[in-house]
């Protein structure tokens, strides 16, 4: 007998009253972001490419605002997060800056301990998390008045105490999250309603998007989250960029 494959989570469709709700959420946000550029130029939104962080290059490009956009291209992406890169310039018309991973640290951790090692220990997983996403971004960081995150409160219960500005301790600057207060609902019909360039990839059932080996598709009716790090507990599973 052959077992139906599991149905997998789907782009959700806007409702009448989102749709409606989309003017007043792109002033708010227009209006945030205007004011981080003011009080810091130069402030760098750091893009993990994520429908949430494209929500937000949408209005930095629109706006025409002094926020540098960068991304981190660990090495172990997706093609299809790959391809969005150069979408993403050509929709826009901009560069998007990309950090990469030490070379010699990328492979040092690959010969002494194996990809496989993240799946057997949450020490080495977050061991290659810093390899390949922190120590880029701590460059990228390095000068930044400020950076921006797409982070969204009701993500994860990991990011439920998320606010507007906080203040990165472990860099010394501040940290903004201009869609906090978002609902996953707002993001997509914002999403879909601006013809924002997106992962193809959300459409083969990701709802959540990392590297390679660390995401997979979520069934319907899942965690969104639940296809990151799914080896692992739920409190657990972030990779440190935001600690």
């Amino acid at each position: 007998m052959i077992m139906a494959k599991p149905a997998l989570w789907q782009l959700p469709a806007a409702t009448t009253a989102q749709t409606a709700r989309l003017p007043e959420l792109e002033t708010t946000l227009s209006e945030r972001l205007h004011n981080i550029a003011a009080r810091y130029p130069q402030a760098v939104f750091a893009s993990s490419l994520a429908v949430e962080d494209m929500v937000i290059t949408d209005q930095i490009c629109r706006q025409r605002l002094p926020i540098r956009i960068i991304t981190l291209n660990t090495g172990k992406l997706n093609p299809e997060t790959e391809a969005l890169i150069a979408q993403t310039h050509a929709h826009y018309g901009i560069e998007i800056e990309i950090f990469q991973p030490q070379p010699e640290a990328a492979a040092a951790f690959e010969h002494d301990y194996g990809m496989g090692s993240i799946y057997e220990s949450i020490e080495r997983r977050k061991q290659c998390c810093h390899i390949r996403k922190i120590e880029p971004l701590n460059r990228a960081l390095a000068d930044a008045p400020a950076w921006l995150t797409g982070q969204r409160r009701s993500q994860s219960s990991t990011r439920s105490s998320l606010m507007l500005e906080e203040h990165d301790h472990a860099r010394n600057i501040a940290k903004f999250n201009p869609i906090f207060d978002w609902e996953e609902a707002d993001v997509w019909a914002y999403a879909l309603a601006r013809h924002v360039p997106l992962n193809d990839l959300y459409r083969q059932g990701y709802p959540s998007i990392g590297c390679e080996p660390c995401t997979r598709p979520v069934k319907l009716g899942e965690d969104i989250r639940a296809g990151r790090w799914w080896w692992e507990n739920q409190n657990s599973k972030e990779c440190g960029l935001h600690k």
